[in-house]
């Protein structure tokens, strides 16, 4: 069972903001690819399903960001998961919008979501970096990653969230560069 993680805040006035874009991202593979309901579970909500030949849970912690990794943790405690079989979504100041890049461990990067989980599962699981780039300053950093996507942005978002759901097998199989190469693929025609 691989666990697919997204990273966000419960609740609808979270919903739009940049920092949940992880939630968005589960939230899209789990339509188009028709996974079973979103139920309470694991401190959060699960949903499971499969891409291709995998078996895959995707979940989305309801603790708020800065502690997600207790629900990651019971989640891989309850399947005997390793922590390369977790895949986290999440937001990255880092890169340019809507650029999407996959890594294996390394750093937090100050990002609380992302610390916690290394705190409960250690840090060699997969992260999928989802551009939300920066706002210039870091006195702006919160206000912007807490912010709403705005409305010029909703299309390039809807087009990324469908292409990281649409190659999402790619990554299920573990061929990462490939699944990068596809969405970039997928999003050059609107450059």
């Amino acid at each position: 069972m691989q666990i697919w993680v997204g990273l966000g805040n419960p609740g609808a006035q979270y919903a739009m903001h940049r920092h949940n874009v992880g939630f968005m991202a589960v939230d899209t593979i789990a339509e188009v690819h028709q996974f079973e309901p979103w139920k309470k579970q694991f401190q959060g909500w699960a949903a499971q399903g499969r891409i291709g030949s995998q078996r895959i849970l995707l979940l989305k912690p309801a603790t708020f960001m800065n502690e997600s990794g207790r629900s990651i943790g019971e989640a891989t405690r309850f399947f005997k998961a390793e922590t390369g079989d977790v895949t986290v979504f999440h937001d990255e100041l880092d890169l340019a919008p809507f650029k999407v890049k996959v890594k294996i461990g390394g750093g937090t990067a100050g990002h609380n979501g992302l610390r916690s989980a290394e705190a409960h599962i250690g840090n060699e699981f997969r992260r999928v970096r989802i551009g939300i780039g920066h706002p210039g300053h870091k006195d702006r950093v919160t206000g912007y990653v807490l912010g709403n996507y705005v409305k010029a942005e909703l299309d390039p978002l809807a087009e990324m969230l469908g292409a990281i759901a649409s190659v999402a097998g790619w990554l299920a199989a573990g061929d990462d560069p490939r699944f990068m190469s596809e969405i970039a693929l997928r999003l050059a025609d609107r450059d």
